[in-house]
C-alpha cells in the first residue's frame, strides 16, 4: 500500500508534523511512506524577506510534488498551514492543477486527510481542515480525520492543536513554538489511522 505526504511548509512546523505522520503510517505493516512538497510560488528574495530562507533550504532535499504523484498512491495526507483560515496558495494553486485527474477519476476511492499549523491557537485550524475536505470530496476521496481515539486531543492541562477533523500544531505569532509531544503523536497516530484503512480498502 503507498501513502503519499504532501505538504507544503514554510518555517518547518508542518514540516515536522509531516515527519510524524510518515512515522506514524510506517508502523502499519506493508505500507510504503512517500513524503514530498508542493512547489513553491515564492522567490527567494521574498522568502527572504519574511525569514524564511533558511528553513526552505533545510526542507531542499524533500523531493517536490507532481500532480501524477497522488494518482500513483493509495492514500494521500496533505499538510498545510492556516492562511486567514484556508490553505495557504501554495497548497491552493498545486490542488487547481489537478483538474486531469479530476476528469478521470484517478483518486476516487482513495483515502484523504489533512493536517495543519496555525499561529495562535484560534488561527483557523478547523476552518483549514475542513474547507480542504471540499477538495478531497470533489476528487471522490475517501475522507479520515483524527478520531476521539486519540486521547491527547482531549487533554485539557496543556494548550495544544488537534480536532476531530485533523491533527495540528500551534506555531507562535513569530513561530517560536514547535510542535508538541502530544500534537506530534497526534500526527503519528493520524498516519497510523489513514494507512490501516487505507490498507483494508486496498486488500
Amino acid at each position: 500500500m503507498k501513502l503519499l505526504v504532501v505538504y507544503y511548509s514554510m518555517y518547518g512546523h508542518v514540516h515536522r508534523m509531516a515527519e510524524a505522520v510518515a512515522e506514524g503510517a510506517r508502523e502499519v505493516p506493508g505500507t510504503e511512506v512517500t513524503m514530498c512538497r508542493v512547489p513553491e510560488t515564492l522567490s527567494d528574495e521574498v522568502l527572504g524577506l519574511m525569514g524564511a530562507l533558511d528553513s526552505a533550504r533545510a526542507m531542499a532535499h524533500v523531493p517536490v510534488c507532481k500532480v501524477d504523484d497522488l494518482a500513483a498512491a493509495d492514500a494521500i495526507i496533505f499538510g498545510t498551514p492556516t492562511r486567514f483560515g484556508n490553505m495557504c496558495g501554495q497548497m491552493r494553486q498545486f490542488l487547481d492543477a489537478t483538474g486531469q485527474l479530476w476528469a478521470k477519476g484517478s483518486l476516487v476511492g482513495k483515502v484523504g486527510s489533512v493536517f495543519t499549523s496555525s499561529a495562535t491557537q484560534h488561527g483557523g485550524q478547523e476552518s483549514t481542515i475542513l474547507s480542504f475536505h471540499i477538495t478531497l470530496l470533489h476528487q471522490g476521496m475517501v475522507v479520515a480525520g483524527l478520531p476521539y481515539s486519540f486521547t491527547g486531543q482531549t487533554r485539557i492541562d496543556e494548550i495544544t492543536g488537534g480536532s476531530p477533523y485533523g491533527a495540528s500544531t500551534i506555531a507562535g505569532s513569530r513561530g517560536e513554538r514547535m510542535p508538541s509531544e502530544t500534537e506530534l503523536e497526534g500526527a503519528r497516530f493520524q498516519g497510523r489511522y489513514v494507512a490501516g484503512i487505507a490498507s483494508k480498502l486496498v486488500a
